[in-house]
């Protein structure tokens, strides 16, 4: 269960730390490790990271072409060749019960799951279950996955799993009484926000249901990074935030940001260090256990409505209808 304030959990890494820094020294073998989007981006680079440390990796991707090449070139980085592909489309409720069947098939305890992959900021669109695509991507789909692997991971040692969530949470809570922008105005931000708020109160509500049961579940930050997540924001926006300055060349990394690397270490911290085994709950960036922002931060820190025990609980039961109903 989570921690006190005055029992704030901290690391030896920082802002700065790269994914492999974080795994030097650690032994990964023996342990099976299942990452969503792990063929780009943060996701590349925490199975990279993985693999160094010797896991038994498999890479749930949409596209399974590029996941062969991520594939291909960590095994050239690494030497370490124990690494799968699997086919996986959080927005399609039958491709995360292949995957899962797949994977059950393999009769392997899970030690660690980190839900990953997500989209951000794009224009409304809609699964064929009616669901806000955002919303069916980064919570349902990784909700649908994680609800049916419990029984692998429950049959692990220690078993983890990590939420990508992000800044982006203070955004919006949850809407409960329109998640799925059917009566109000859809605002790609706001729903962005709404679902990294979602990361968070299941990794939440998850710790509630199996701390018991030895299962860690946190969810992480990774931090401003420039990755694909982008791909639906145009230059002009980025500039107007700040992201980038005109005249950047791309690849140019803002004052602020990270780069990919660093982007990965808190997952994969969150996923290896032992100062978090029996801490969950919590929400994590920088290698650190945050703190609640001060008032008027947005930098760094989470804000309240991602510590909601009742709106965690909500959300899980909320998410079982709509899984229900599919």
């Amino acid at each position: 269960m989570s921690t006190e304030p005055n029992t704030r959990i901290t690391s030896r890494f920082h802002r700065m730390s790269t994914a492999l820094e974080v795994v030097e020294g650690v032994d990964l073998r023996g342990r099976h490790v299942i990452v969503t989007g792990g063929a780009s981006g943060l996701g590349f680079e925490a199975s990279r990271a993985l693999a160094k440390a010797g896991a038994s990796l498999t890479l749930g991707v949409r596209n399974a072409a590029q996941g062969d090449e991520a594939v291909n070139r960590i095994g050239e980085e690494t030497g370490h060749r124990d690494i799968r592909v699997a086919t996986l489309d959080l927005a399609d409720l039958a491709s995360v019960q292949r995957f899962v069947d797949a994977w059950l098939a393999r009769n392997q305890p899970l030690h660690v799951l980190i839900n990953n992959a997500g989209i951000m900021a794009c224009p409304l669109t809609r699964t064929a279950a009616g669901w806000e695509s955002q919303f069916a991507t980064n919570h349902l789909g990784h909700f649908a996955l994680t609800r049916a692997l419990l029984p692998s991971l429950l049959a692990a040692d220690a078993p983890r799993v990590v939420a990508l969530s992000s800044s982006g949470h203070r955004l919006s809570p949850v809407v409960f009484d329109d998640i799925h922008f059917e009566r109000r105005d859809y605002n790609k931000w706001k729903a962005y926000g709404q679902t990294k708020t979602a990361n968070a109160l299941m990794a939440l509500h998850l710790d509630t249901l199996h701390a018991k049961d030895g299962l860690t579940a946190n969810a992480v930050h990774p931090g401003g990074i420039h990755t694909g997540l982008s791909r639906f924001l145009p230059r002009e926006e980025m500039e107007a935030m700040g992201w980038i300055k005109p005249g950047d060349a791309p690849g140019t990394i803002p004052p602020g940001f990270k780069n990919a690397e660093q982007g990965a270490a808190t997952s994969v911290w969150a996923a290896t260090a032992p100062e978090l085994q029996g801490h969950g709950g919590l929400y994590l960036e920088d290698c650190n256990e945050a703190i609640a922002s001060p008032e008027g931060e947005r930098r760094f820190g989470y804000v309240p409505h991602i510590r909601d025990r009742a709106a965690a609980e909500r959300l899980w039961a909320v998410s079982e209808a709509m899984l229900a109903q599919a």
